[in-house]
């Protein structure tokens, strides 16, 4: 508990979602600034929770229509909007229903799943695609809903002889912020974990959402500066299309050098088992 609560207080972390808890019906969870929301399953073991800072305007609600899918479920607001935060464990023993991803989507607001839903699919960046993972990919295409995965795999399997793979992902539905993911090597398990995966939503800084405030004390504005002054040309030599592609690509290195180096995040989902 104490190892999870400094991760969560390193890392800035508002939110922070389960797959699979593994509490016994009823068992409470606490942590010191955060407020704990389980969705418990009836028989033993499993489960689905959500940690959200106290500080964090949100409410708990209820996914009617789940036949096979396990979630968690709180709306809060970002950049004054309304969003629904899910996190699903979906067992490998069960079949795909799509009125399962149908009933977590609905409601009309921007919707953001992430979590172990077992399915593979190369376009999130899995090695290989499942039988489950086509039907997941096919219901995001015909529902104009996004999939994330991390480049790393997240995902360590018990034989020392597999190979890792990305196994958790993100899902979202008119989620009109960007989504940065990056798997994270910490928290200790009592088996083989899928390293956690960090979330930014809303912005990697200010050009990108102008109505997330960026955490300005933790800006290093020397580095800022320098990359101003030594990496943009003050009045560039454009005689010919090529020197305006050469241009515009440095443009856009140094501006993801200077995201890089401006400290936002007010916003932090995480998830892990």
């Amino acid at each position: 508990m104490l190892e999870l609560e400094h991760f969560l207080n390193q890392h800035g972390v508002e939110i922070f979602l389960f797959s699979e808890t593994f509490l016994n019906r009823g068992q409470a969870f606490r942590l010191a600034n955060y407020v704990c929301h389980c969705t418990d399953r009836l028989t033993a073991g499993s489960g689905t929770a959500i940690l959200v800072r106290r500080d964090t305007v949100h409410y708990s609600v209820p996914v009617p229509g789940l036949t096979n899918l396990e979630v968690t479920a709180i709306p809060v607001i970002l950049a004054d909007k309304q969003v629904k935060i899910l996190a699903p464990y979906f067992s490998p023993s069960r079949p795909l229903i799509g009125a399962d991803l149908t009933a977590c989507f609905g409601g009309g607001f921007p919707v953001l799943v992430a979590g172990d839903l077992k399915v593979k699919h190369v376009e999130w960046n899995s090695r290989l695609n499942t039988f489950r993972g086509n039907p997941i990919s096919d219901y995001a295409n015909e529902n104009s809903c996004l999939i994330f995965g991390p480049v790393t795999p997240n995902t360590n399997p018990y034989n020392p002889s597999a190979i890792p793979d990305v196994l958790d992902i993100v899902i979202t539905k008119d989620f009109s912020f960007p989504v940065y993911l990056t798997s994270c090597s910490a928290l200790s398990s009592d088996h083989p974990p899928p390293p956690p995966v960090l979330i930014d939503t809303a912005c990697r800084s200010s050009l990108q959402n102008l109505r997330d405030r960026p955490d300005f004390r933790r800006t290093d504005w020397a580095k800022f500066q320098s990359i101003l002054e030594n990496q943009i040309p003050f009045d560039p030599e454009l005689h010919n299309r090529m020197a305006i592609d050469k241009c515009v690509e440095n443009t856009g290195a140094v501006l993801r050098a200077l995201a890089a180096c401006t400290h936002k995040c007010l916003r932090r989902v995480l998830l892990d088992h």
